[in-house]
């Protein structure tokens, strides 16, 4: 069976050291490096299903190895870091990281994450429709490719992004709860971070903008949840 590779980067060997091993004993195949040019450098060679991800190295820091990584990947990256405020933590989601953990942290919880994200990136989460597509106004999800358009442009989303973009759009006329979304695409582990979601829910608005002038395409229900609405006579499931 193919082992899982996980890309570790951090300026700290023995976090390298620690992390590497408790990961290769539970049979994932880790790589470590110590910068984030040498890991960028091994990307396409090794081709990584998740990064583990340090914030405060010297030279090329962490958020602009996840800016690089965005330009060419959507490959889960779950940040680690010392930096605990807030500002930081929606930061690095904004710029497209899957989760965020504070240093220090404990190995189960690492665990936890790392299964969490590689569950996300997957694919696992359930849609109410037996369909390979769906189309809903200018807006189209193809959940067999898994991939979506606006208009006749690709929509660039992470795996994150893409599984609670098809939630949305499989329920479309539901109004889908913050801790429905949050326990369906991230776990139900996640199901009181918010903060998660609204990030995601922004990011999503962002890349689809061409086609949601009026800003509607996801309805907010402030401290409720959010919805697609249902374009009708629009909407068609093939």
């Amino acid at each position: 069976m193919k082992k899982c590779r996980i890309f570790i980067i951090d300026d700290e060997p023995k976090i390298l050291r620690f992390i590497s091993a408790n990961l290769k004993s539970l049979g994932y195949e880790p790589h470590i490096f110590q910068n984030g040019a040498d890991a960028l450098a091994k990307f396409d060679l090794l081709d990584p299903e998740l990064i583990l991800l340090d914030l405060m190295m010297p030279g090329l820091d962490g958020l602009a190895v996840l800016n690089r990584l965005r330009t060419f990947t959507n490959v889960p990256v779950i940040i680690l870091t010392a930096r605990g405020h807030a500002t930081d933590k929606v930061q690095g989601l904004n710029m497209g990281a899957d989760d965020y953990l504070t240093k220090p942290f404990s190995l189960e919880e690492l665990f936890a994450r790392v299964k969490a994200v590689l569950r996300r990136s997957a694919g696992r989460v359930e849609n109410n429709y037996m369909t390979s597509e769906i189309k809903n106004g200018e807006v189209t999800v193809n959940l067999a490719q898994r991939r979506a358009w606006a208009g006749d442009r690709e929509l660039r989303l992470t795996e994150t992004e893409y599984n609670l973009f098809s939630l949305l759009m499989a329920n479309a006329g539901k109004v889908l709860t913050h801790e429905q979304l949050l326990t369906d695409v991230w776990g139900s582990e996640y199901r009181d971070d918010v903060e998660y979601l609204r990030v995601a829910i922004a990011r999503i608005r962002q890349k689809i903008k061409s086609v949601d002038i009026d800003g509607g395409f996801i309805v907010t229900y402030p401290g409720v949840g959010y919805m697609v609405p249902n374009m009708e006579g629009e909407k068609s499931h093939q």
